[in-house]
């Protein structure tokens, strides 16, 4: 059953990275840029969606350490971002804030609806399909609200900038040099930790479920 859960876990990764990053294409598609649509990134094939390092390398090195760990652990990645023109968009003022908004506001609706599945159905937590569910409601909250922190290259450093326009320029400069670096560190020191306890308010308000 561990085995089925990690590959359950990687195949959930996959595909809500995925829907993720053709939300944000499709969305730029309806503002007049086709930039994505001619690249062939709008389509569920995950190959045209594959990052070496975020959606191959980082996974399996996941994988590998939750089984020598013994138990199943978080298994994270990302999709290659797809290309946007905001020259492109009929909607200049607000396009770019629309098109950021559209990754994160997708995987909210798909652990909504899988959420609210579990609520409704009222499945047993001792259920396998309620383990494989719930997967798929994690997992789509944990990449929202990722996403959503408001350092670059992540969709929240585009929000703010599209919010707050004149204030946030000035210090998209030094985060756009310095952001990945400051990602890493923050990734690696645990200062992500507290988007835990929200991950787990989402997790109970939809499903109806405490996971503790």
């Amino acid at each position: 059953m561990f085995d089925i859960i990690l590959i359950f876990q990687l195949i959930v990764l996959v595909f809500s990275v995925m829907i993720h990053e053709i939300a944000h294409g499709s969305v730029a598609f309806s503002l007049g840029d086709p930039t994505a649509k001619n690249e062939g990134r709008l389509t569920l094939n995950p190959l045209k969606h594959i990052d070496i390092f975020g959606s191959i390398i980082l996974p399996l090195l996941l994988l590998l350490s939750s089984v020598f760990s013994g138990g199943p652990g978080i298994i994270f990645g990302w999709a290659k971002p797809v290309p946007i023109n905001p020259y492109n968009f009929k909607d200049q003022k607000w396009g770019s804030l629309k098109v950021a908004v559209a990754g994160p506001a997708t995987n909210f609706a798909v652990a909504i609806f899988f959420g609210l599945l579990i609520r409704f159905l009222n499945i047993p937590v001792q259920d396998n399909f309620f383990q494989f569910l719930s997967i798929i409601v994690i997992y789509n909250f944990s990449l929202a609200l990722f996403n959503l922190v408001p350092i670059p290259p992540l969709d929240g450093s585009h929000i703010l900038l599209g919010i707050f326009p004149i204030f946030s320029r000035k210090a998209m400069i030094f985060l756009q040099q310095y952001g990945l670096i400051i990602l890493v560190f923050v990734l690696f020191s645990g200062g992500f930790y507290f988007l835990n306890g929200i991950i787990v308010w989402l997790f109970q308000l939809t499903t109806g479920v405490n996971l503790f």
